[in-house]
């Protein structure tokens, strides 16, 4: 009988990072971030499930885009705490393509460009989609280091879990993606 290796990630892009509940910085408490970016540099993610009390036509107005009212209902998310001034679109991959669309994974993409934000606003945007102000990022080797400390727990992404679950059940949703169930977590860390 062959022993399967188990295999070996060398970049966590396309993961969730569920914040374990001894994760005591408050801008993470509780978060489920999608990781767009992992290499020997550092990482770059996005807060998935923090909704902001600011609706997207707050952005359309202040590009002084025209937009279509249903368009501009939507919640803005906070990102993360790194260039909360600036907004990014992490959206479901389609044929049509933006200036700085970049594919994360089959099913995922992220733009950070106007154009997007102009079809958005008039209805002809990706299908799916969510707007952040801000993202999240580590320096090298410091997401590692955080992983050490069982800050967080790494997870498969799934679009389905990022565009069609509700944002407070998202949590949960990833949990359960691998079989667990986020009550069952202690605040206490062990190692073996």
């Amino acid at each position: 009988m062959t022993t399967l290796k188990p295999k070996k990630i060398n970049s966590l892009k396309d993961h969730f990072l569920l914040a374990m509940p001894g994760l005591e910085d408050p801008t993470f408490s509780d978060s489920v971030v999608y990781i767009c970016e992992h290499n020997s540099d550092g990482a770059m993610g996005l807060i998935i499930n923090q909704q902001m009390d600011i609706p997207v036509k707050a952005i359309f107005d202040q590009l002084k885009l025209e937009y279509q009212d249903e368009c501009g209902r939507p919640l803005l998310f906070d990102g993360g705490p790194v260039q909360r001034d600036r907004g990014f679109i992490l959206h479901a991959n389609c044929e049509q393509q933006w200036e700085s669309t970049l594919m994360i994974s089959d099913q995922v993409c992220l733009t950070a460009s106007r154009d997007i934000l102009s079809d958005m606003a008039l209805g002809k945007g990706p299908k799916d989609s969510l707007v952040t102000l801000g993202y999240s990022s580590w320096e090298a080797g410091q997401l590692e280091r955080e992983l050490g400390e069982n800050s967080w727990l790494t997870i498969p992404a799934e679009a389905e879990i990022i565009f069609k679950t509700d944002c407070a059940k998202r949590a949960s949703a990833a949990a359960l993606s691998i079989g667990l169930d986020l009550r069952m977590l202690s605040h206490q860390a062990g190692h073996a």
